[in-house]
C-alpha cells in the first residue's frame, strides 16, 4: 500500500482514542488536546474552508477535461472537416473511438487512484490528456485523429469519476450532491468557453515550420492542450488526497474533518480492495438505476457537447456566428445545474428532481422536432441544455448516496480495520467509476445520433434525444418508488431478520443491505 495509507491508519489508530466511550481519560483526549466534540459554527468553517479550496480546483480540471474533449465539434466547422477528408461516417467514428478505452480503464482507474493517492494520479490524467489534445493539431489524416482520440479517451477516461470519489473523501452524504454539480457544471461551461476560445483560436494566423504548420482549426487543439499540460503540473502542488493532508487547515480542523466523515459512515479508509467490494459497488439495486439513468443522459449530453456547432450552423448561420451563439446556453445550464444541485442537498431529494429535468428536456427536443423557424430551434436547445446538464450530477450523487452507510456503529477504528468487508471507500471507487462506466455506452450511441444524411434539420437525432431523456425519467420514477418501498419496509422492521445473531463487525459487512440504512430518494 503506498505511505498515504500508512498515513491514513496512524490517524485511524490516534483517532481510537479519541473517540467518545473508547476509553478517553477526559474531554479533550483529540490529538494534542483537542477536544472530542465542535460546534457547528466550526463545522461551517471548514466546510467552507474546503469548499473555496477544493471545489474550485476540481472544477477547473474538469473543464479542461470536457473542453479537451468536446473542442473536436468546434474545430469541424472551422475546417477540420475538409482538411482530414472526414467524409461519410468518418468524423462519427473518431468520436466513437474515443469513448472505446475511455470506457474500459474508468473503474480500473478509480481503483488505482485508491491505491497512488489523488496528488499523483489525478494531476497525471490532467497533464496526459492535455499532452494527447496538444498533439491533434499535428494529424495530416483521419486515421491519425482516430489514434489521437482513442489516447485522450484512455487517459480522461478516469477523470469525472476520480473526481466524485475524491470529493466523497471529504464531504458527508448529504453535502456531496451540490458539490458534485459544481463539478460538473464544468461540462457546460466548457461549451461557453469553448465556442469563445475556438472563435479566438481559429483566428491566430499560421506559424509553425512549413512542413507542420499550425492554422485555424489546429490551433484549438495545440493551445488549449497547452494550457492543459501547464495548469496541471501547477494542480500537483495544490492537490491532496484526504483532510488530514491538507496544509490548509489548522490541526483542529484536520481533526474535526477527519473525525465527522468517520462518524457519517464508520468507513475503514486503511481497507485492502476485495472481490467483495467491487460486488457490492456494482450489485446495488439503486446503483444499477443510477447508471441506466446516467446512461439515457448521457446520450443527449454528449451529443450537444459534439454536435450543437453542427446543429446551429446547420440553421443557416455562420461558423462563427454559429460558435458564439453555443455560448449562452452552456452558461446558463452551467449557473442552473449548481443550483438545482444545491436545492436537491438542501431537500435530500433526487428522483423528483430527475424527473423534472427529464421532461424539461423532452420539452426542447420536441419543438426541435416539430418547427424549422431557427429563432424557436435555438430556443429549443435552451430547454435542452437546462434539462440535461443537471441530470449527471443528480444520478451520479444518487448512486453514491448508496455507498455510504449513515447508520451508527459503535465499532472503533481498530476494529474496522479488521472487518475488511465493511462498505468503505472502495465500495464508493467502484461505484462511482460504475455509473460512469454504464453512462459510457450513452456517450457512445451519441456520437451516432446526428449524421450527414440526417442534415439539416436532424429529425433522426432529436427524436432519439427526446426518447433517450423519456426512458432517463421513467427509471427516475422507478427508483423514487424503490428507495420508498425499500425505506418504509426497513422502518417496519422487515429486513430486521439480515442481523439476527450477528455480532456489529458481522453486521457492518451488510453495507447498504443493513436494516438501519436508508436510500435517499
Amino acid at each position: 500500500m503506498s505511505s498515504v495509507t500508512d498515513h491514513e491508519k496512524a490517524t485511524a489508530s490516534e483517532l481510537e482514542k479519541t473517540l467518545p466511550g473508547q476509553n478517553t481519560p477526559t474531554s479533550s483526549g483529540g490529538p494534542g488536546g483537542i477536544d472530542n466534540e465542535w460546534t457547528d459554527e466550526e463545522e461551517k468553517t471548514l466546510r467552507n474552508r474546503m469548499d473555496w479550496y477544493i471545489v474550485p480546483l476540481v472544477t477547473v480540471l474538469y473543464l479542461l477535461c470536457f473542453l479537451d474533449r468536446a473542442n473536436v465539434g468546434n474545430a469541424r466547422i472551422q475546417g477540420m472537416q475538409e482538411d482530414l477528408w472526414l467524409t461519410g461516417f468518418r468524423f462519427n467514428w473518431a468520436l466513437t473511438i474515443f469513448y472505446i478505452p475511455y470506457l474500459l480503464v474508468e473503474v480500473p482507474s478509480n481503483i488505482l487512484l485508491k491505491w497512488v493517492g489523488a496528488k499523483v494520479f489525478i494531476p497525471f490524467l490532467v497533464f496526459a490528456f492535455g499532452f494527447c489534445s496538444l498533439c491533434t493539431s499535428f494529424v495530416q489524416t483521419h486515421t491519425h485523429l482516430y489514434i489521437a482520440r482513442a489516447f485522450l479517451g484512455l487517459f480522461e477516461g478516469g477523470t469525472m469519476p476520480g473526481i466524485a470519489f475524491f470529493l466523497s473523501n471529504f464531504y458527508r452524504r448529504g453535502e456531496l450532491m451540490f458539490r458534485i454539480g459544481i463539478f460538473i457544471s464544468a461540462s457546460s461551461m466548457s461549451g461557453a468557453f469553448g465556442g469563445l476560445l475556438a472563435t479566438g483560436l481559429a483566428r491566430i494566423p499560421q506559424w509553425g515550420i512549413s512542413s507542420t504548420p499550425i492554422h485555424s482549426w489546429r490551433n484549438i487543439f495545440f493551445f488549449e492542450g497547452l494550457a492543459t499540460m501547464a495548469i496541471a503540473v501547477v494542480c500537483y502542488f495544490y492537490m491532496y488526497t484526504s483532510p488530514e493532508t491538507c496544509n490548509f487547515l489548522t490541526p483542529r480542523q484536520k481533526y474535526i474533518a477527519m473525525e465527522r466523515l468517520h462518524r457519517d459512515s464508520r468507513e475503514n479508509a486503511a481497507e485492502k480492495t476485495q472481490m467483495v467490494h467491487v460486488k457490492r459497488g456494482i450489485f446495488n439495486i439503486n446503483n444499477l438505476l443510477c447508471a441506466l439513468g446516467f446512461f439515457f443522459n448521457n446520450v443527449s449530453v454528449q451529443s450537444l457537447a459534439l454536435f450543437m456547432p453542427t446543429i446551429l450552423k446547420a440553421l443557416g448561420w455562420t461558423s462563427t456566428k454559429a460558435q458564439l451563439l453555443t455560448v449562452p446556453p452552456y452558461v446558463l445550464a452551467a449557473a442552473w445545474s449548481i443550483f438545482v444541485s444545491w436545492l436537491s442537498d438542501r431537500y435530500k431529494k433526487r428522483g423528483i428532481f430527475a424527473i423534472g429535468h427529464s421532461i424539461c428536456a423532452i420539452v426542447g427536443y420536441a419543438i426541435l422536432i416539430s418547427t424549422d423557424k431557427a429563432g424557436v430551434k435555438y430556443m429549443a436547445v435552451f430547454f435542452c441544455a437546462l434539462g440535461c446538464y443537471p441530470l449527471g450530477p443528480i444520478f451520479l450523487s444518487w448512486g453514491i448516496n448508496s455507498t455510504i452507510p449513515p447508520f451508527p456503529c459503535s465499532l472503533s477504528p481498530t476494529q474496522l480495520t479488521n472487518c475488511t468487508d465493511a462498505a468503505g471507500p472502495t465500495i464508493r471507487a467502484v461505484s462511482s467509476a460504475y455509473i460512469v462506466s454504464i453512462g459510457t455506452f450513452g456517450a457512445i450511441l451519441a456520437t451516432w445520433t446526428y449524421i450527414p444524411s440526417d442534415a439539416p434539420n436532424y429529425i433522426t437525432g432529436h427524436s432519439m434525444n427526446l426518447g433517450a431523456q423519456a426512458c432517463a425519467a421513467l427509471i427516475a420514477l422507478v427508483g423514487v418508488f424503490y428507495c420508498r418501498w425499500e425505506n418504509n419496509k426497513r422502518a417496519r422492521g422487515d429486513r430486521d431478520q439480515r442481523i439476527q445473531g450477528m455480532s456489529e463487525v458481522e453486521a457492518r459487512k451488510l453495507g447498504y443491505r443493513h436494516p438501519e440504512f436508508r436510500y435517499i430518494e
